[in-house]
């Protein structure tokens, strides 16, 4: 069975190109033109990706996205954007979606953007579930981590980060006080097919900053000029892990 695809995009020649594309290698595409209707097919209906224009009439490409995320669907996106529009890309990032795709693009690039979030998606869903006898967590400080659940903890709040923030932040946490490279963040959270650049690294560690409130915490994301981060433990804690 093959898959299906939810193209929301209103402009014809690039959905006619997205459509016939995936359709040769597979794909079964289906094409809505306004952001409203997009977003009500995108709740009600299951697809493996959805390809998410961000100019769209009557409810534009960031609402669409938004609303998803709050309605619980957690249907990978790529988002379709204007070359030299790092802003839009960033907010896009934010605000849930797991890749971008800038125009124009060939179809080398688009078929192979579509099969890395696919098969990271897939990887995801696959992963064991906790033993709840044996249990996993990293603490470190306020912070708790539960790396089978996918579930945080600072203090006595829970935090509901996106898949690509949790395993951000639990690969800092599982090297505390360790300098780690934008590049190495890149291969072991995206993988090694990743075409996307650095700023998605930096987008990740942004909006896992502000959701978790490190800077008030006993646990800290600090950025290395020129390098990467590292996630530093105040030594009042008395927390094991530190560096």
């Amino acid at each position: 069975m093959s898959d299906k695809v939810l193209i929301i995009e209103d402009e014809p020649t690039i959905a006619r190109l997205v459509t016939y594309n995936l359709s040769q290698d597979g794909y079964e595409t289906e094409v809505i033109g306004n952001g409203a209707e997009g977003l009500h097919k995108a709740i009600q209906d299951e697809y493996a990706i959805i390809f998410l224009d961000l100019m769209l009439p009557g409810m534009n490409g960031f609402e669409v996205l938004q609303k998803l995320r709050q309605h619980g669907v957690k249907t990978p996106v790529i988002i379709l954007t204007a070359r030299n529009a790092e802003e839009e890309v960033v907010q896009g990032l934010k605000l849930g979606a797991d890749d971008y795709i800038t125009k124009p693009f060939g179809v080398a690039e688009l078929l192979a953007r579509t099969s890395a979030v696919l098969r990271r998606s897939r990887n995801e869903e696959s992963r064991p579930k906790a033993d709840p006898a044996g249990e996993k967590v990293i603490s470190l400080g306020a912070l708790q981590i539960y790396p089978d659940k996918y579930e945080v903890q600072v203090g006595s709040e829970w935090i509901t980060l996106r898949p690509k923030e949790f395993e951000v932040l639990l690969y800092l946490a599982e090297r505390p006080g360790i300098v780690i490279t934008r590049d190495d963040l890149m291969n072991v959270v995206w993988g090694f097919d990743y075409i996307g650049g650095q700023r998605t690294v930096d987008v990740h560690v942004s909006s896992l900053r502000k959701k978790l409130e490190l800077n008030q915490q006993s646990v800290q994301i600090e950025s290395i000029r020129g390098v990467g981060y590292k996630l530093t433990v105040s030594r009042k804690t008395g927390i094991a892990g530190k560096a």
